[in-house]
């Protein structure tokens, strides 16, 4: 009897915290939910972003094509023997400047310079024997016509075969075709070369050529004389412009770009062929357009939106704007419709925010 005395006791003494505690919870939701409702003074709560924004002005932009090029030299050329000889003389040394006309490397022409003697001794004699039969032919009638003839036949052919051994003669000395650098020199005395074989080589790289491929598409942007801006990324700073000098006229079936060049100087040498650059050219230009970073655009399931901060009611709140973009370039995008001039659009913190949300602005950016 004692112990079921117990058991109810233990029971009411378990059941009534339960009660109490779940009257007290009631009370207790009832009051946070009031309380995530409202602030101190009973009003309404919203959440503030803050947020960095950009006015937007009507400015200048200009769409480029951006290409990588390799400069070429201007001229580039490897010399070869025209006659065949053993190197008698090195009159240049490689990685010197070297005038037009320069003698490079003298070949041993003593066998030929004696059969220049040789034709020149008997062009002498035909030639005063023509004048000789001319003489008494045209003016005595002496001799026959056909003896008057052979005399002048002689003369013509030996003053010919002179020419052709000297100009053999004086290409056994082989010289620089134009003024240039003297990039490479294949032979050394003593080398025996034949016809054809690569002797020296003259580079000129004042001015130079920068070489690029465009790709088709571009084949109505881009004509000769277009300006052209040329930078190159071991010349950090330095930027060159020049006009394009040559438009192909094919577009390559493999690549699927046409050349272009861009002819510029190059003050001091510093700039070498085969060296990679940079190079734009320009497509199309607006005197005014409104811009915007290509980060401040946020992609939505029918386009693009960007947010602009607005003041409603002394609030400060972000809301979302439809754009429609144009031309890109780079991180810039032209905007067509959507946005006025003056607008401040959210560029830091936009993907955080919603239509509506109010904003807290940090900080403003330079509209240029």
């Amino acid at each position: 009897m004692r112990n079921r005395v117990r058991g109810s006791m233990l029971a009411l003494a378990l059941v009534a915290p339960l009660a109490l505690a779940a009257c007290g919870g009631t009370e207790t939701a009832e009051s946070a939910e009031s309380a995530q409702g409202s602030d101190a003074e009973g009003q309404e709560f919203a959440r503030v972003v803050n947020v960095e924004v950009d006015a937007v002005q009507p400015r200048p932009f200009v769409e480029q094509i951006r290409l990588t090029a390799v400069v070429r030299a201007d001229r580039d050329v490897q010399l070869s023997a025209e006659e065949a000889g053993v190197v008698a003389e090195v009159l240049a040394e490689k990685g010197r400047w070297i005038d037009e006309g320069a003698p490079i490397v003298r070949l041993n022409a003593e066998v030929l310079r004696a059969q220049v003697e040789q034709a020149r001794a008997r062009a002498d004699l035909a030639s005063q024997t023509w004048e000789r039969r001319k003489r008494l032919w045209e003016e005595d009638q002496v001799g026959s016509e056909i003896a008057y003839l052979e005399a002048r036949y002689a003369a013509e052919e030996t003053a010919a075969t002179l020419r052709s051994l000297e100009e053999r003669l004086s290409r056994m000395t082989i010289r620089a075709p134009f003024t240039g650098i003297l990039e490479d020199r294949m032979v050394e005395v003593g080398s025996m070369v034949s016809p054809g074989q690569a002797v020296a080589r003259i580079v000129d790289r004042t001015p130079v050529k920068i070489a690029a491929g465009v790709p088709e598409r571009y084949a109505a942007d881009v004509e000769t004389g277009a300006d052209a801006v040329v930078t190159f990324d071991v010349f950090p700073g330095e930027v060159y412009e020049a006009p394009i000098s040559y438009v192909g006229s094919t577009v390559d079936a493999q690549s699927r770009t046409f050349p272009i060049e861009v002819r510029m100087e190059n003050p001091g040498g510093v700039i070498k062929p085969e060296m990679v650059a940079n190079v734009a050219v320009e497509r199309r230009s607006l005197d005014e357009a409104l811009v915007v970073p290509q980060d401040a655009l946020v992609r939505v399931a029918d386009g693009y939106v960007v947010f602009v901060v607005e003041d409603e009611g002394g609030r400060t709140v972000a809301r979302a704007r439809a754009v429609e973009l144009g031309i890109r370039q780079r991180d810039q995008v032209v905007v067509e419709s959507g946005l006025q001039p003056g607008d401040q659009i959210v560029v830091v913190g936009q993907k955080s925010v919603a239509s509506g949300d109010r904003v807290n602005v940090v900080a403003e950016r330079d509209a240029a």
